[in-house]
């Protein structure tokens, strides 16, 4: 099961979460552009305690507060909401879509940036000059909340706004704030590009891939099967007479329903289909 909480970040939780609507799993990519600078007139970048603050413990602050604020020099990450909450950073209009919540997951990132930033004595035109450090493991911990590694509306390469209400309601991945319905900022300007994605073990591909309807998909062919069986063999849960095999059969039902129980799962929690968090243990490789 994917981790509530970033792997890493500081919690400064602001205590008045809120549920998605469900839909399609999306991410919101946002600078806090707390200053204005020019490339003629450069300016100290903001401490980064400053901005934790403001969203975690300041009351106008805590209105716009994004799930993730993090600070692209020293990859450090404050979290002010949990991933299956609606944050706060977009925003939401009466009567129209509901732009904090229009997804399975809508997390929201600020990134500590704003154009001509000065850190040290060198200035940053864009987000993509800095050094970006903690993007692997924040874009891993999206990726793992089912947000893919696209840019619906494209990935932002300047401060200019494109939005399409059709695009956000029924699209997955990234985007800009400059995409959102209902906003006017033009940010981020830039983002840095996806890490690659891990391959060692197979994804969860969900319950309706196991499943025929209201019945186990017996007689459905894929090499998943065949790994996922391997592995309950090697986890003492195998219950095959011959196999596994690719075609799913009564064996591989009756062996992961085994792997659940011993998982601690009991009754109807034990009972086929495969959930996330007994697959996610299971570690089937990837095929």
């Amino acid at each position: 099961m994917a981790d509530l909480y970033l792997p890493g970040a500081t919690r400064l939780l602001i205590g008045d979460d809120a549920p998605t609507d469900g839909g399609p799993a999306k991410a919101v990519a946002h600078v806090t552009y707390d200053r204005e600078a020019t490339a003629a007139k450069p300016q100290n970048l903001v401490p980064y305690s400053n901005l934790r603050d403001w969203f975690g413990k300041n009351a106008d602050g805590r209105t716009m507060a994004p799930h993730i604020l993090w600070d692209p020099w020293t990859g450090r990450f404050t979290q002010f909401y949990p991933a299956t909450s609606r944050s706060k950073s977009v925003a939401d209009r009466p009567g129209g879509t509901r732009t904090n919540r229009a997804g399975r997951v809508v997390l929201q990132i600020e990134a500590l940036f704003f154009p001509h930033c000065r850190v040290d004595g060198k200035v940053y035109a864009r987000l993509i000059d800095t050094p970006c450090k903690g993007w692997a493991d924040l874009n891993a911990w999206v990726r793992s909340w089912g947000v893919p590694d696209v840019w619906p509306m494209g990935r932002p390469t300047a401060f200019t706004s494109n939005r399409s209400e059709k695009v956000w309601e029924s699209k997955p991945g990234w985007y800009a704030h400059a995409h959102v319905p209902e906003n006017d900022h033009t940010d981020p300007g830039s983002w840095p590009v996806f890490t690659s994605a891990p391959k060692t073990y197979e994804p969860y591909p969900g319950a309706s891939f196991f499943m025929n309807g209201t019945r186990p998909a017996l007689g459905k062919r894929s090499p998943i099967f065949t790994a996922m069986g391997e592995r309950l063999v090697a986890e003492g849960c195998g219950r095959y007479k011959v196999g596994p095999g690719p075609v799913l059969g009564q064996a591989d039902v009756n062996s992961y329903e085994a792997w659940q129980r011993k998982q601690g799962f009991t009754g109807s929690d034990a009972k086929w289909p495969p959930g996330r968090t007994t697959w996610d243990a299971l570690k089937v490789p990837n095929v």
